[in-house]
């Protein structure tokens, strides 16, 4: 496909979007559909249709437009792109009209804040109240792709020899700060799907942020001689195995089983040996991670599309399901043993002040640390705080 090809083809997955249709549907669809392109031309197609949606309110704002082509024209007026290539030629995209190539060639308006910045206008003062002089820095990160970050398994190997590994696969990595088992992919990273590495357990695509709160919730665990730990919310199971990886007894539950549909093929293929439990109504776990359902403002870079779908009446929804979990968990919690609360989203609402109500509501408990991480730091954003039962 030539790039005009996979410009006409983001336009037309942007508009089944913008028409309701969900974006991965959307995406696969039109791969099945399109024998002719490759696998260069479907991750290309994807990257484009991706930054659209992160930057919906500025591209929209530029291109003066609610559609998949007004979208990318606006991020190519951002970008000072040249569209000469849509000539309406073979599959490219009609040419442009004269009203387009006029908005090419004007300055850059000034933009207001929360359009400029590609963030709802009812969430921009919770996000300022989160991140004080750090938020617009954050979300400005926020409008461009992730980076891609490996968790290296080191029950089994080390980092070194996995970069090794994955060198002579022509992957590219290097370690990452945020945490001591974080590898970043800096190139080549779709030839993952193929490594060597992964297929043997010796990696797990794990975001860095998402490591290092495993790891920080690790060491209380260990402090505390642990020796039953339980994932309550485990979903894929990303946390429990790297919990696991750090020589803890884990057990993982999710009140819907079918998100761990695939983790015990993990942990066999990690040497790990995790319990999936269906069902939790014994107590006296002496630690227990809870990685609650949120808004996952911190991880919108990975699914934008879950940012314009996102409402304060949602926010409402998850706040009384996150004191559920903390109270459930509580409950379930042995006298001296810990909870750790856990949620990928940057809201004060559902991080520090639901830990405030819960110690309310608990006079029983203390807190013992807490952990926030922005996508500054170089992950996504991620909160970790820990209580105690006394």
């Amino acid at each position: 496909m030539t790039p005009a090809a996979r410009d006409a083809a983001a336009i037309t997955l942007l508009d089944r979007w913008l028409e309701g249709q969900p974006l991965e549907a959307a995406l696969t669809n039109w791969a099945r559909a399109s024998r002719f392109a490759g696998s260069g031309d479907r991750e290309a197609v994807r990257d484009l249709v991706f930054q659209a949606v992160r930057r919906r309110r500025s591209a929209a704002a530029l291109g003066q437009g609610e559609s998949g082509r007004a979208l990318l024209l606006g991020l190519a007026r951002e970008a000072g792109q040249d569209l000469s290539t849509w000539n309406g030629e073979g599959h490219a995209p009609a040419p442009l009209s004269e009203a387009e190539r006029a908005l090419l060639a004007a300055p850059l308006p000034d933009l207001p804040r929360g359009v400029a910045l590609d963030c709802p206008d009812w969430l921009l003062p919770d996000v300022d109240a989160a991140l004080g002089a750090q938020a617009e820095a954050v979300l400005r990160r926020m409008r461009d792709r992730a980076p891609v970050f490996l968790r290296v398994n080191t029950a089994r190997t080390t980092l070194e020899a996995v970069a090794a590994r994955l060198a002579g696969d022509g992957i590219e990595t290097r370690p990452h700060p945020l945490a001591e088992t974080a590898l970043e992919v800096t190139a080549n990273p779709r030839r993952l799907r193929n490594s060597a590495a992964l297929a043997e357990g010796e990696i797990e695509m794990q975001d860095a942020a998402s490591q290092a709160v495993a790891l920080a919730f690790a060491a209380q665990a260990k402090a505390l001689a642990a020796s039953r730990v339980l994932d309550f919310c485990a979903g894929g199971g990303g946390k429990a195995l790297a919990l696991a990886a750090e020589g803890l007894a884990v057990s993982a539950h999710d009140i819907d089983p079918r998100r761990m549909s695939d983790l015990p093929a993990r942990a066999e293929r990690a040497g790990a040996r995790i319990r999936v439990l269906g069902d939790v109504s014994a107590g006296g776990w002496e630690a227990i991670l809870a990685d609650a359902p949120c808004s996952g403002s911190g991880s919108w870079r990975r699914a934008p599309e879950a940012k314009w779908r996102f409402s304060a009446e949602r926010l409402a929804e998850l706040l009384r399901i996150q004191d559920q979990i903390l109270d459930r968990c509580a409950a379930l919690t042995a006298p001296g043993g810990i909870l750790g609360y856990a949620t990928c989203s940057m809201l004060r609402a559902e991080n520090e002040e639901r830990v405030a109500a819960f110690l309310k509501r608990h006079p029983g408990w203390q807190s013992l640390s807490d952990l926030r991480l922005s996508p500054l730091d170089g992950g996504d954003g991620f909160f970790l705080a820990v209580l105690r039962k006394q």
